[in-house]
């Protein structure tokens, strides 16, 4: 599956994609803002990570630039299992890519993929030291919860405050899909 937005093309991870994935990830202010990314983010972390398999129910891709040379990994988003919705919405941007809204549309994008494989209820969070992260999912949609939990981040080696967010997707309009 793949999924095409006005400036990204969202798509599975490839073998030949470690590299890349690595350049992006390998940052300690991203890995911190994580969950489930370890701190310090080796090679071998995405060589798993591209060789691991999908889940039709719970995609995740690598956001890329597409351009005429071949595609540029800049970050990566996905939806997994949860307890407290459908599925959980997570991604990261690579820090050279902040701020340019890459991640408030590639999060439009994986909504409208959740939504079209029939999830009605996504949840996420954000640490609350990460609040950048939060302008993104209200941005997209999402409302506070007005909870906030202890989560274990992988990349901090603690557990941290995060704020948690819900989305119910039939409150949200459908944006037309890009070809």
């Amino acid at each position: 599956m793949f999924h095409v937005t006005e400036r990204l093309l969202l798509r599975p991870a490839w073998p030949e994609d470690a590299d890349a994935l690595m350049r992006g990830i390998a940052d300690e202010g991203v890995v911190r803002n994580l969950a489930r990314a370890p701190w310090p983010y080796l090679p071998r972390h995405a060589r798993e990570f591209v060789m691991r398999g999908q889940d039709a129910r719970y995609p995740v891709f690598l956001i890329t630039l597409p351009s005429t040379e071949g595609s540029k990994v800049i970050g990566c988003i996905g939806i997994d299992p949860c307890d407290s919705a459908d599925a959980e919405l997570g991604y990261w941007i690579a820090r050279p890519y902040w701020g340019r809204g890459y991640a408030t549309e590639a999060a439009r994008g994986m909504i409208d993929i959740a939504r079209l494989i029939g999830h009605t209820r996504l949840s996420a969070g954000h640490f609350a030291d990460n609040p950048a992260s939060g302008r993104v999912l209200r941005k997209v949609g999402f409302r506070p919860t007005g909870q906030s939990a202890r989560r274990h981040s992988c990349g901090r080696g603690e557990a941290a405050e995060c704020v948690l967010f819900s989305l119910d997707l039939a409150d949200q309009p459908q944006m037309p899909i890009a070809a």
